[in-house]
């Protein structure tokens, strides 16, 4: 059991470098991390019922996913990724209105930005699932990224919008799964957690955010992410 998550993060980011595990971009600290294996990890993740019948989905936009991202798409699935640090809030990613010589370069970082379309707040539809990258994970659910909370206020903002909960998945490195660490109520829960070499399903993961949490916003993260000031401003 580790004492902080930062102590997990450091443990996990230490493990993939000294292990050869970790893959481009280097080095994986500070980073979600990418790893060898994350191809099959997404494809194991993939052959879950809730991911098999998904028709939108939001994604992290970090390397590790790149592969489950690319195959979504191709699978016909609407992708929604958010814009880095959410300063722009989401681009819709519709392999419908995308080549398909061009599905894998929409899927990245700069490619999203290309070729997604910018999707306001309100005009979010439901997703089927959420896709989350992480640092270390818990085979009992519990996640930790890399520390700036992005992917637990992304699940918050949809469930502040009136958006039903849905599963949360994250594909790792057998070496992210960590004995434990200490969790915050905002903090996302998986049901999903992928492998190259299994799939995890948590029997009873916990809610996670049930909405923004604005007592832990303040003014700076607010400039930093104008769509939560729009959201805190209600319906227009």
């Amino acid at each position: 059991m580790f004492e902080s998550k930062a102590a997990a993060r450091e443990a996990v980011w230490e493990r993939l470098s000294a292990s050869g595990a970790a893959r481009f971009p280097f080095p994986p600290h500070g980073r979600i991390p990418n790893f060898a294996g994350a191809r099959e990890a997404a494809e194991r993740l993939l052959e879950h019922p809730v991911l098999a019948s998904a028709r939108r989905v939001k994604v992290n936009p970090d390397a590790p996913q790149l592969p489950l991202r690319v195959a979504l798409l191709r699978r016909g699935v609407r992708v929604y990724v958010p814009t880095p640090r959410l300063r722009a809030g989401f681009l819709e990613l519709d392999p419908g209105r995308i080549d398909a010589g061009d599905l894998r370069r929409a899927a990245s970082i700069a490619g999203a930005a290309r070729h997604g379309r910018p999707v306001p707040l309100r005009e979010l539809p439901a997703m089927d699932a959420v896709v989350a990258g992480s640092v270390a994970v818990t085979a009992a659910g519990a996640r930790c990224g890399k520390g700036h909370g992005y992917a637990d206020i992304e699940y918050a903002i949809l469930r502040e919008l009136g958006h039903p909960p849905v599963p949360v998945a994250s594909t790792i490195h057998e070496l992210q799964l960590v004995e434990g660490f200490p969790a915050d109520p905002h903090d996302l829960a998986l049901r999903l957690i992928a492998t190259p070499e299994r799939l995890i399903e948590v029997d009873a993961p916990e809610a996670g955010p049930s909405g923004i949490d604005w007592d832990l916003l303040d003014d700076d993260a607010l400039d930093a992410m104008p769509v939560l000031r729009e959201l805190r401003r209600g319906p227009v």
